[in-house]
């Protein structure tokens, strides 16, 4: 999709790697504007079912370019378009916030493979997915600390839905490195793999042979469900679910395990 992103759709399941891989897929002006442009596309791509975000070459993504930043601002310049704490109204998320946030405002379900390495920025990306497949090598820090700042790519509002507050506290104090095997025991990682991009791969087709409007308002169940008090959430979930209930989508899931065939499903309006 640009010099990068990549994208490869097939049967349903968007393959989207971070392109950069001489520089460990570290994040410059162009890779915001790409993760942004690429999540945004596909979010408006009815075909798409489910996402597999992961980074080419030796790591998942090394985060914050700092090199590339302080160039910028010794020159002046983000000329090529607004600046990382600009906003569009169509999300509460700023554009450095929106590269990682915009995987949580996707429709569909969003999983990251990571190896290698996952810092700071390249951490939040992955914590901006519903789901984390983590080689039990791969290396992560919330590491903004290290360079005298603080998680501000919607990392607080990931990793804090993910693990104890003590614990987030922690990570972000320290900058610690720890490991994918770690990051499962925090609650961080959905599963280990040696081959997080295979396993991650497998599990979104898994995923895009379901119904596919089921899983899209399972998400935003979910993710709604979060915010909101008890009564709140249950009459969500009441509302979500009479939307299904009864519709081609539903009854041809009810009609394929009766009839034990595979379920032949149209992709959402």
């Amino acid at each position: 999709m640009t010099d990068r992103v990549t994208v490869r759709i097939e049967d349903h399941v968007a393959d989207v790697r971070l392109a950069r891989p001489d520089k460990m897929n570290a994040l410059d002006a162009a890779m915001f504007r790409a993760l942004i442009e690429t999540g945004r596309k596909l979010a408006a791509e009815p075909t798409v079912r489910a996402v597999v975000i992961s980074g080419e070459g030796r790591a998942f993504s090394a985060g914050l370019d700092f090199t590339s930043f302080m160039a910028m601002a010794g020159s002046n310049a983000d000329r090529e378009g607004p600046g990382l704490l600009a906003r569009d109204g169509s999300s509460p998320a700023n554009r450095a916030q929106l590269a990682a946030w915009v995987w949580q405002e996707l429709p569909v379900p969003v999983i990251a493979a990571v190896h290698g390495v996952a810092y700071g920025g390249g951490l939040q990306i992955a914590l901006g997915a519903d789901l984390r497949i983590v080689a039990p090598d791969a290396k992560l820090s919330v590491m903004e600390i290290k360079w005298g700042l603080i998680p501000d790519m919607s990392g607080t509002q990931t990793l804090r839905r993910l693990v104890r507050l003590d614990v987030a506290k922690e990570l972000t104090f320290t900058g610690r490195v720890f490991s994918g095997t770690e990051a499962l025991a925090l609650g961080l990682a959905t599963r280990v793999s040696e081959r997080p991009l295979d396993d991650a791969l497998a599990l979104a087709r898994e995923i895009a042979s379901k119904p596919p409007t089921a899983i899209r308002t399972g998400k935003k169940l979910l993710n709604e469900s979060v915010a909101v008090d008890v009564a709140q959430g249950l009459a969500l979930e009441e509302r979500l679910q009479l939307a299904l209930l009864g519709k081609p989508e539903q009854v041809e899931a009810v009609k394929a395990n009766l009839e034990k065939r595979p379920a032949r499903f149209d992709d959402p309006a």
